[in-house]
Parts: structure tokens; C-alpha cells; sequence
């Protein structure tokens, strides 16, 4: 009796990462999500503004065309922003984007945890092959990105503002709430996942490219614990490359198809102008600018996955000290965190 009594005293005096594991990571990797989401923005409004430049449904239209605006590269694109519409506007939309990181962490995260102990389960010897773990990744990334999509469906349509006033069409929004109200409005409930089918494939081959990569450029536990942390962190930085890389090859076709289904004129039912699917927009696309337009925007896509991972990786290992698990592949590294 005793024992037991005392056993409350004792959990309620753990640490808090060790009493509520799953919050705390849900808490750390939002915060690592947002700060990481903030210091790469532009790129991802660059990467936007590119995947929209010379679409050839547009063109098409007719009087949604508006005035052309000639194609420019991301520096110059980028630039373009800053000098046409202020740099502020490099980060239009981005509490959207805040939003969408917050969401698709976290139910990524849990419903990852939850498929590798509960649904796959791990091996014999408590590894997690690699398979189990391409499965489990591109699942929790596409359930994660279903869920984040209506933030994403906002994000977009408010990075393309900018583009609409310098072409003289009226603006959409007046902010984010303004925005899910509208887009709910007319649209209904179905009209906040428009677009939601490449999006939650580009998160399952993201997915896919990121473990398939750390499976090549992985640590090992040793070199994990006895390493000193600024080479931990030049490893970190090297599989942050490569994994974007392979991240930004699988994922950008799905990307631009995704931009382009969310930013497109709709009907008072909500219904779309120019696109009745993704295959339909993937066709019109290869068609009318060839294969290389489903890669528009991709260098800085890649540029932006290899940032976001650097970013995280310098906020994460500060969190290590709290005991915090290092998940690569599935399988839980406590890191040491020693400074030499």
C-alpha cells in the first residue's frame, strides 16, 4: 500500500517529457515546425509563384488570363516580389503555413507511432526493417497531409495575392479567417480539400524519398552517443541535402499539380474552371508546356527541404538534453548530449 501510494508522487515528479512522451514530442516538433517554417517561407512563395508562371490552362481561358507577366527564375523572381509588391510580402501567407506545419506534425508524428507499435510491429529483435518503415512513413505523411490540407488550400490561394493585385484582378481575402470563412462558404466543406488528392501524394513520396534516403545516410547509434555535436550536426546538414534532394525529385510533379488545382478560378459551386482532376491538370500541363513544366519551382523546393531540415536538426539536439528519443528509421536513439 504503501508502494502504491507513493508511486503517484514519484510519476508526478518526472520530468515532463517522461510523463506526457507523445505531447511533448507533439509540442517540440510544432514549435521546431513553425521557427523552420518562418526562416524558409520565401522559398516556398518563390517555388509558388514559379509553378504558377506560364500555365498553359490559364492562357486558355481567356479573360482570367489577365495581363502576362514574363517568366522569371527564382532569384528574379524573388526579387521581383520585393520590388513590386514590398518584401513584407515574402511572407504572404505564411500563418497559414504555421498552421499547416502544426497540424501535419503532429498527426504525422502520432499516427506514425501508432502504426509502427500497433499495426506493423516491430521485428523479433525490436528492430523496424525498412520496409515497414517506407509503409509507415508514407502513410502517417499522406493521413498527416489530409488533414493539414485545408490550411494548405489557403496558404496558396493567399501567396498568389500579390500576383492578382499586379495583374489587376480584385483580391480574394482579407485574411486568414476571412479566407476558411469564403472558401467555406462557397464551397462548402468539400471546398476546403480541394486539391487534397496530389497533396497527399506528394506527402507520401516525400515521405517515402526522406526514409528511403536516411536509409543510405543514416548514423549509427555509436557514432550517435560518442560523436560531439558539431559533427553530429555537419551529418545532419549532409543528409538534409540529400534527402531534399531525393524529396524535391519525388515530390515536385505532385507539387505543381497541387498548386495549380488549389489556385485556380472556381464556379459559385465551388467547382473548378480549368481542371476537373489531377489527371486532367497533370495532361493539360505536359501537353501544352511539356514534361520539364511539372518540375517548375524546383530548386527552391529542394533549397527549402534541405533548409527545414537544418533548421530542425539545430533546434532538436538542444531539446535531446531533456532525454528526448531521436526517431531515424523507426527506431528510438536516446542521444547523449556531451560537448566536447
Amino acid at each position: 500500500m504503501l508502494h502504491a501510494e507513493c508511486y503517484p508522487q514519484e510519476e508526478r515528479s518526472l520530468p515532463f517529457p517522461e510523463r506526457w512522451p507523445r505531447t511533448s514530442k507533439f509540442a517540440l516538433s510544432a514549435c521546431a515546425a513553425a521557427v523552420a517554417e518562418l526562416v524558409t517561407f520565401p522559398l516556398d512563395l518563390t517555388k509558388t509563384r514559379l509553378q504558377i508562371q506560364g500555365e498553359a490552362a490559364v492562357c486558355r481561358y481567356g479573360p482570367a488570363a489577365g495581363r502576362a507577366v514574363p517568366y522569371r527564375g527564382m532569384l528574379r523572381t524573388a526579387a521581383g516580389i520585393i520590388q513590386e509588391e514590398g518584401l513584407l510580402k515574402l511572407w504572404q501567407g505564411a500563418t497559414p503555413a504555421v498552421y499547416r506545419h502544426i497540424v501535419y506534425s503532429g498527426v504525422r508524428m502520432v499516427t506514425y507511432e501508432h502504426i509502427r507499435d500497433s499495426v506493423l510491429g516491430r521485428a523479433e529483435d525490436e528492430s523496424f526493417p525498412l520496409w515497414r518503415s517506407v509503409v509507415g512513413g508514407m502513410s502517417a505523411g499522406a493521413i498527416g497531409q489530409f488533414f493539414a490540407s485545408p490550411t494548405d488550400l489557403v496558404k496558396v490561394q493567399m501567396q498568389m495575392e500579390g500576383k492578382r493585385r499586379l495583374e489587376g484582378k480584385p483580391l480574394r481575402f482579407r485574411g486568414v479567417h476571412h479566407a476558411f470563412v469564403k472558401i467555406l462558404s462557397e464551397g462548402g466543406i468539400r471546398g476546403l480539400w480541394a486539391g487534397w488528392v496530389p497533396n497527399v501524394q506528394r506527402a507520401a513520396l516525400v515521405n517515402m524519398g526522406d526514409i528511403c534516403t536516411y536509409s543510405s545516410v543514416k548514423v549509427s547509434e555509436a557514432m550517435l552517443i560518442y560523436t560531439n555535436m558539431f559533427f553530429l550536426q555537419i551529418v545532419f546538414f549532409i543528409d538534409s541535402v540529400c534527402s531534399g534532394l531525393v524529396a524535391a525529385i519525388l515530390g515536385t510533379p505532385a507539387d505543381v499539380v497541387k498548386t495549380r488545382i488549389m489556385n485556380q478560378p472556381r464556379d459559385k459551386q465551388g467547382r473548378g474552371l480549368l481542371y476537373k482532376s489531377s489527371a486532367d491538370c497533370l495532361i493539360q500541363a505536359i501537353q501544352g508546356e511539356g514534361f520539364m513544366s511539372l518540375y517548375k519551382g524546383f530548386l527552391p523546393t529542394w533549397m527549402r527541404m534541405g533548409f527545414l531540415r537544418c533548421v530542425k536538426s539545430l533546434i532538436l539536439p538542444d531539446a535531446e538534453c531533456l532525454q528526448f528519443p531521436l526517431t531515424l528509421l523507426g527506431t528510438e536513439v536516446g542521444v547523449l548530449c556531451r560537448r566536447h
